[in-house]
């Protein structure tokens, strides 16, 4: 790697040697002065390009290893076949035992790396926040902290919730702040994602990045990374938004729902989002929601909130990060935080303002700004729609007719439905 002694040492003898070019240039070939000062620049733009790419050169030395195993996993490979959990900085090993899973060679791959990686829950953390919530003493000025689970090829849904409803400020008296979760990217562009990552924590400071693959079924495993950084960084902060990153929040509905709570979220419990009862495992392997019998042995879950946008207390947060270290990781994350607050002896609350499956109903304009007046989260939006909506919503007067009200039974209806298809 190199140092900032030997970055100058060879920037200062790249210069000399461009001047001197210039100069026996300019002597031998009768050089005007104006074409000896255009050498001059070139020469000096040089040396700021080489300054460029050697103060990056560190980072490319550090990315080499990733870049080297991305190569060997991913060429020449189909992708729905490749491990989705191989760690090359971990020290998490694989479960031999796993194999013994019941018909654990006719289990898709995804499922098999599942198994044989689960009970890995500890992983180095690439970028940090530490002081997000000003330091663990003084999170209790944190009203709201908005948790929004992402990935790192997603940038331009990250740009839009910083511009729109994610936006950290207080708003009379109650703060908001914001963190981004995310893993490491497992695409053949990985170093510019890396890149990336590291330039919005430097200009942001919002990311928090744990050196696992980030995948559908690593989505529990981040929660459990999350709510561990969350008792150690950030443990006064009242209230927590974890949801997705192509979410809208309608924040200041948030806010004013969570005050007229008139309760301390350190003392008192509060789980809410979009609940979901009596909901059967899908057994069919081709399906993103798919649990084997064997992991797996009811014929329903216990209650849940839909992932896409959950409101949880402060004191139910640390509830479920201390039962989590008794329950072995799931597939599907929200379904995990639901057996969590079931050993807790809590129980999650539906809100009708949080609508994790959209808004849907037949022969209307879903996209209307009126239906999202009284909303507190709607799933899901493009950046550019969130964009649209945000600005929308700003506007104090809306010209809306009653009819425009969501009729929530029927919303309701088509969401269970659509959760059961």
């Amino acid at each position: 790697m190199l140092n900032t002694l030997y970055r100058r040492r060879i920037s200062i003898l790249l210069a000399h040697t461009l001047y001197i070019r210039c100069l026996k240039y300019k002597i031998k070939m009768a050089m005007t002065k104006k074409h000896f000062w255009k050498c001059l620049l070139g020469s000096i733009a040089a040396v700021i390009t080489l300054q460029f790419a050697l103060h990056f050169n560190s980072f490319y030395v550090l990315n080499n290893v990733i870049d080297k195993t991305e190569e060997l996993s991913f060429s020449n490979a189909v992708m729905s076949n490749q491990s989705i959990i191989k760690l090359p900085y971990s020290e998490c090993k694989e479960d031999t035992s796993a194999r013994n899973f019941t018909n654990f060679n006719k289990e898709p791959q995804t499922m098999k790396d599942f198994l044989t990686y689960r009970h890995c829950r500890s992983f180095p953390q690439l970028l940090d926040s530490p002081m997000k919530c000003g330091g663990p003493a003084n999170s209790k000025e944190v009203s709201l902290l908005l948790a929004i689970k992402s990935s790192p090829a997603n940038y331009e849904r990250r740009e839009a919730v910083r511009k729109t409803w994610g936006v950290e400020k207080t708003y009379n008296g109650f703060q908001v702040k914001r963190i981004f979760l995310i893993g490491t990217p497992k695409q053949k562009y990985e170093k510019r994602m890396m890149q990336l990552l590291t330039i919005e924590s430097q200009l942001y400071n919002d990311v928090l990045q744990w050196d696992f693959y980030d995948s559908f079924y690593n989505l529990t495993l981040k929660q459990v990374l999350f709510l561990t950084w969350f008792e150690a960084k950030c443990p006064g902060a009242k209230y927590i938004f974890d949801g997705d990153d192509d979410v809208f929040v309608n924040t200041v509905n948030v806010i004013t729902y969570l005050n007229s709570l008139s309760k301390d979220g350190n003392k008192h419990h509060l789980f809410v989002g979009a609940l979901n009862t009596n909901m059967p495992p899908i057994r069919q392997t081709n399906r993103k929601y798919y649990v084997p019998q064997a992991l797996f042995k009811g014929n329903k879950f216990d209650p849940y909130c839909g992932g896409g946008g959950i409101l949880i207390a402060s004191f139910t947060a640390h509830s479920i990060i201390r039962e989590s270290q008794y329950i072995p990781l799931f597939p599907i994350d929200d379904v995990y935080l639901g057996m969590c607050l079931a050993r807790a002896g809590l129980k999650p609350s539906n809100h009708e303002g949080i609508k994790t499956l959209g808004i849907r109903l037949p022969n209307v304009d879903s996209f209307d700004p009126c239906y999202y007046r009284h909303m507190l989260v709607v799933h899901r939006f493009v950046p550019y729609e969130m964009l649209i909506m945000w600005n929308a919503l700003q506007i104090t007067e809306l010209k809306c007719r009653q009819k425009s009200r969501v009729t929530v039974e029927k919303t309701n209806s088509l969401n269970k439905k659509l959760l059961l298809e």
